[in-house]
């Protein structure tokens, strides 16, 4: 991989998520050599990725360029690759370009979309866990309108302009929020041909209640913004086949659309190498200590979504949201300097739960905050405070509040531009000559 050889320790970072971007921030002071492997040459804030996908923002305004630390940290070194394996007693990764020994290996990988091994739902359905995957889903739902105003039959158009959803946790109640205020606010001035009243959102949820994590006051709160936007909601509900044009459910309902939208769970992103002592097979998070040391290993970390910390408050560990990755790199850099020195009083981690929330759209959100629950216009605000302060870096902040400044005030969105058509057969990028 080209990194010099020098007298310091070599830490490596797998993925670029949450905690690989505060380790780098974090660890910069110490004696190390840092390197950063990633598959891809930024960082993406995964929370505002469904506003990319449905016109709200672009893609641009939510992502921060990795090398952009080279600048200021020394001994750092970012490299664009796709790390297939770890050979753990030997010290040794293995990636697409090559082989990388290491001192201390912390892992960051995130997650990817769980579809709990039904193969035919995989291979039709839209996942919305990055970059790509948004920009697939805004390209799909914006060609279902196209093609929606050249279909003769009604009974076609309603098969392009069903929405289903997937999982009613944030993620699907911000997409369904979105898609529905798409609806009213750009169907009758951009599509004025199409009958708003032919498109529908269905959101299907395996439990009795929508954001199921949350409190059930901010659950009943967003049923209720939901239904106002016409989102119709199907609890109790799970999906058990899709062919590309019809979705079945374990309780005999059927939806008739060609595009399905699935946010019902994640799974980590295991690196190959590990016994299976060290993981879940379940959930594929590694188990870690207190201190986030990977179980059997001393000199393997690993943090964020793709860490198993399991205690009395958490038995099934933290939940895989940014917080407890953030937190979890700044005690594991606090730290740092002490395991370097070979000193065993390291600080343990304690989760402090800064609460969740979700947004459903214009002035609706629901906040649980500590022991207080927040909804409407209030929760609204607190929500876009947090996200926009979130952002890595001023542009991005500055570029997403004059986007939402901009879709408050003119009612409008944007991103609806189709930069490259997307296939869901083929499941690739199709260019203007192959269509």
């Amino acid at each position: 991989m080209n990194i010099p050889k020098v007298d310091l320790p070599r830490v490596v970072i797998v993925g670029g998520g949450f905690a690989g971007l505060n380790l780098v921030k974090k660890l910069r002071k110490l004696p190390i050599q840092l390197v950063m492997l990633n598959k891809h040459n930024y960082h993406a804030f995964q929370p505002l990725l469904y506003q990319v996908s449905t016109c709200g923002i672009e893609p641009d305004s939510i992502v921060y360029p990795l090398r952009m630390f080279i600048k200021r940290q020394k001994n750092f070194y970012f490299r664009l690759a796709d790390v297939k394996s770890v050979d753990p007693v030997n010290k040794i990764l293995t990636a697409d370009i090559g082989d990388l020994s290491y001192d201390y290996l912390i892992i960051n990988t995130g997650t990817k979309t769980n579809f709990f091994g039904n193969k035919q739902i995989k291979k039709y359905a839209m996942p919305m866990k990055t970059i790509p995957q948004a920009l697939n889903l805004r390209s799909l739902i914006l060609q279902n309108f196209e093609k929606s105003t050249i279909v003769a039959s009604n009974e076609d158009k309603k098969f392009l302009l069903n929405f289903v959803i997937v999982g009613a946790g944030p993620t699907g109640v911000e997409l369904a929020g979105a898609i529905a205020e798409f609806r009213q606010g750009v169907l009758p001035t951009d599509f004025p041909d199409l009958d708003p009243e032919l498109m529908q959102i269905h959101i299907l949820e395996g439990a009795d209640r929508v954001l199921p994590p949350m409190s059930l006051k901010s659950s009943k709160k967003a049923t209720e913004a939901l239904k106002k936007l016409g989102v119709k909601i199907h609890t109790n509900t799970i999906v058990t086949d899709f062919d590309g044009k019809l979705v079945k459910t374990k309780d005999g309902k059927e939806f008739k659309t060609r595009t399905l939208i699935w946010s019902a769970g994640v799974t980590g992103n295991l690196l190959n190498g590990f016994p299976e002592t060290s993981y879940n097979p379940r959930s594929n998070r590694y188990y870690v200590d207190e201190f986030n040391k990977v179980k059997g290993y001393e000199d393997v970390f690993a943090l964020g979504d793709i860490a198993l910390m399991q205690s009395e408050s958490y038995p099934n560990g933290h939940p895989q949201v940014a917080q407890p990755a953030i937190q979890q790199a700044k005690l594991l850099s606090a730290n740092f300097s002490k395991i370097l020195k070979g000193k065993t009083n390291l600080k343990p981690f304690k989760y402090n739960d800064k609460g969740s929330m979700a947004t459903i759209g214009r002035n609706k959100a629901v906040a649980d905050i500590w022991n207080l629950q927040f909804s409407n216009f209030l929760a609204w605000l607190i929500w876009m405070f947090i996200h926009l302060m979130s952002l890595v870096g001023f542009r991005n902040r500055l570029v997403v509040f004059l986007n939402w400044v901009y879709n408050y005030t003119s009612y409008n969105k944007a991103s609806r531009l189709i930069i490259r058509r997307f296939s869901v057969s083929s499941r690739r990028v199709r260019t203007n000559s192959e269509l």
